[in-house]
């Protein structure tokens, strides 16, 4: 029996990649392994997003076939969907590359890998219909559910639409039965997952079907928390409030990409937005849900990015006061459309402004936390500290891997409980938490 592991890059999204490519490799007889010595073949799941993901993915093709001359790699993921032919010809290293587009092919390159066939297959693009995945690769307890792929925004520096097409959206249904079968498993944080759930629908019903789906959700019984990643601020659906709202396991946690506020450089991003209509947005969200977290995105350095438009981008960040910022410097993305745009920010100054704009959002993030000092939270449990009393969780705050987490002092946990703890403190970006006396579920 062939083996088989994955060295897997990139967000939640490749993910969920990964648990597919992976099931649909065991359904065809081969072993999943873990450890990369134990593999007849590797399968790197590239990110290709920005120039250093696409180098993180590179450098792993080279040092496993420097660590391991004889196993067999594949390189797939968005960096192989995005450059197969660059890649086939000038990465002898790999000798397999597989697009992203139809992930139950892959057992049919896999085949030709092992069979030293060295060749590339880039699947044609099809309606986004993902298949099974039995083993999540997530902490226990939580699972990322994939409701979309794609994105038709065409922001101007984004290769989103070039490596994963336009939006194609699943049916609320089909979403409905696998959620189902999630929480059959025993999984209680379900985190919707897409490039933009603003837009999820449109292509299939010419409307927003984020808040027909959460109202399906919120009609099933059982203990459960929905979180929703990725809502692009241009299409924010305040239908959604409300389902919030009256159902507290929908989660009032949103992750709303502003990128900038400075209206000059959100044109030329291609976006629709400005700073008043932004901080309305968050003022609305915030009367009717007081205890929401906002997390967002800055891009620094964007071409044609003034001294002016930067101060305007610092002062919408402590006019949003969002409770998690991450900041990133402007990677130039050949077919995009601000490939071609002149007046580029040398990288040095993006750098400066990035670190501006993350030293600014320490006392920001430190003031959020502090006001949930004394509040009870439930929490997941992560992991448990060896050789200490501790254990690493999230509550409704925390999405995974991105922000802050809760630091549970006591009570002998083990990863996957759950429970209801009082926040005690603020340390750093986290929050220390002591158990209320239950046990946990």
């Amino acid at each position: 029996m062939n083996t088989f592991f994955i060295d897997n890059h990139g967000c939640a999204k490749n993910q969920v990649d990964a648990e597919e490519m992976a099931a649909s490799l065991r359904r065809q007889d081969y072993q999943q392994v873990t450890r990369g010595d134990d593999a007849d073949l590797i399968i790197v799941n590239s990110c290709g997003f920005i120039e250093a993901a696409k180098a993180e993915s590179i450098e792993a093709v080279l040092a496993i076939r420097a660590a391991w001359p004889g196993k067999k790699i594949l390189l797939a993921g968005c960096l192989a969907q995005r450059y197969p032919d660059q890649l086939y010809g000038d990465l002898p290293e790999a000798d397999g590359i597989f697009g992203n587009n139809d992930l139950s092919q892959v057992g049919s390159i896999a085949a030709d890998v092992l069979a030293d066939r060295r060749s590339r297959l880039v699947p044609a693009r099809r309606a986004f219909q993902p298949g099974p995945r039995d083993r999540l690769y997530g902490y226990p307890g939580m699972a990322y559910l994939k409701i979309a792929e794609g994105c038709s925004n065409n922001c101007a520096f984004c290769a989103i639409p070039l490596i994963r097409g336009p939006v194609s959206s699943r049916s609320v249904a089909d979403i409905v039965a696998e959620f189902q079968d999630l929480l059959a498993r025993g999984v209680y944080e379900i985190c919707l997952i897409g490039q933009d759930l603003g837009s999820f629908g449109r292509d299939t019903a010419g409307r927003q079907l984020l808040p027909e789906l959460l109202q399906a959700l919120s009609a099933l019984p059982g203990d459960f928390r929905v979180r929703l990643l990725y809502i692009h601020p241009d299409n924010f659906p305040l239908a959604i409030l409300d389902i919030c709202a009256a159902d507290r396991r929908i989660l009032s946690y949103f992750d709303l990409p502003f990128q900038h506020a400075a209206e000059p450089v959100l044109r030329a991003m291609n976006r629709k937005g400005n700073a008043a209509g932004y901080l309305e947005l968050l003022a609305t969200i915030r009367a009717q849900l007081p205890d929401a977290t906002i997390r967002t995105t800055f891009l620094v350095g964007f071409p044609g990015e003034s001294e002016a438009d930067f101060q305007q981008l610092l002062d919408f960040q402590q006019a949003a006061k969002p409770d998690w910022l991450g900041c990133f410097a402007y990677s130039r993305e050949e077919d995009t459309t601000a490939y071609r745009l002149k007046s580029r920010v040398a990288k040095a100054i993006a750098l400066k402004r990035q670190h501006q704009v993350e030293e600014a959002q320490i006392a920001i993030t430190a003031a959020a936390l502090q006001t949930r000092v004394g509040s009870v939270r439930h929490v997941l449990v992560e992991e448990r500290i060896d050789g200490e009393d501790l254990a690493i969780g999230r509550a409704d705050l925390n999405a995974p891997d991105v922000d802050g987490a809760i630091v549970v002092v006591g009570g002998s946990l083990q990863a996957g409980d759950r429970l209801e703890v009082r926040i005690s403190a603020v340390r750093g970006v986290d929050l220390e938490a002591v158990p209320l006396p239950a046990a946990p579920k």
